[in-house]
């Protein structure tokens, strides 16, 4: 009998600002997770949105997580030295007739997705449409944002690399044709809870690829995982629903399925999550200050 294999984790930062305690914090969980399971811990860099990816940034990663007494695997990934593997993603997902250009604006957007719910709410009783306004104008996608009506569905469709060589265009998954290319019970395995329901109609017609943006998250995501091996993916709980997304895409391209484990956020006193855009304290800024490693990871409540 064969040996189990062992178990991958990543941790994985886009260069684009400093770490703060909450980057601290799930790194330390796959970095302590992998060794008390004698497993593999990966550290990947997600640059590819080149824009806002600088240097400075990236090798600050690498000095905040070796200060935090982290080591990893080598050589790290980088996203923008791989995006052939995305092309190749989105080619394959072309194949299958689910991708189709959009050129249309944010603008065009709330204004499409305005008059489509106009004209549906007339379809309905006045009771029916009185709760459906007053609850919600437009469902938005698990992010908050609005769910794409549709609007460039039915344009004429060419290769996806076409589409990207041209410019100014998004690819966006058509959901309707890959829903019926997936099981009706998709799930994925999340920790301390089991099968979760995917439900990954409620992204809509998600953007995969722009010009200057050769793949979205969503999409770098499943390929960076499936080509680095990773087991479990463990990360934030604004990712939850996100997963059922990344399922979808995962049975599309005949990738393999880890284990999630989402885990709760740290938050300022205010109750905000740590982030970037909220210029939250950021380890060089605690380093500065004089705190050491073992305080850090204290902050975190991890060890």
């Amino acid at each position: 009998m064969s040996a189990p294999s062992r178990r991958v984790f990543r941790f994985a930062p886009s260069p684009n600002g400093y770490l703060h305690l909450g980057h601290a914090f799930s790194a330390l969980m796959n970095f302590n997770l992998a060794r008390e399971g004698g497993g593999r811990f990966l550290l990947r860099i997600e640059d590819i949105d080149r824009a806002r990816s600088k240097p400075e940034y990236e090798a600050a990663i690498y000095e905040d997580l070796a200060w935090l007494g982290l080591d990893w695997e080598r050589p790290v990934r980088r996203q923008s030295e791989h995006f052939s593997d995305y092309a190749e993603a989105l080619e394959r997902l072309d194949a299958l007739g689910l991708l189709y250009p959009c050129d249309c604006t944010r603008g065009d957007i709330a204004r499409h997705a305005l008059r489509a719910f106009s004209s549906e709410v007339g379809t309905g009783s006045r009771e029916e449409n009185t709760i459906r306004h007053d609850s919600n104008d437009q469902p938005p996608d698990p992010d908050g944002a609005l769910l794409y009506p549709g609007t460039c569905r039915a344009k004429e469709r060419s290769p996806a690399r076409e589409i990207l060589s041209k410019g100014g265009v998004a690819l966006r998954l058509d959901m309707g044709a890959a829903l019926k290319l997936a099981p009706a019970n998709l799930t994925w395995n999340e920790f301390g809870a089991g099968a979760i329901p995917a439900q990954p109609e409620r992204w809509g017609d998600v953007v995969l690829a722009r010009k200057d943006t050769p793949a979205s998250y969503h999409l770098a995501v499943v390929v960076d995982d499936a080509l680095q091996g990773v087991t479990d993916v463990v990360r934030g709980e604004d990712l939850f629903h996100a997963t059922g997304l990344h399922r979808l895409l995962q049975h599309l391209l005949g990738l393999p399925v880890p284990d999630y484990r989402h885990h709760r956020l740290l938050r300022d006193t205010e109750g905000d999550k740590l982030s970037k855009s909220r210029m939250s304290r950021t380890l060089r800024d605690l380093r500065a200050e004089g705190a050491a490693p073992a305080e850090v990871r204290a902050m975190t409540g991890l060890r």
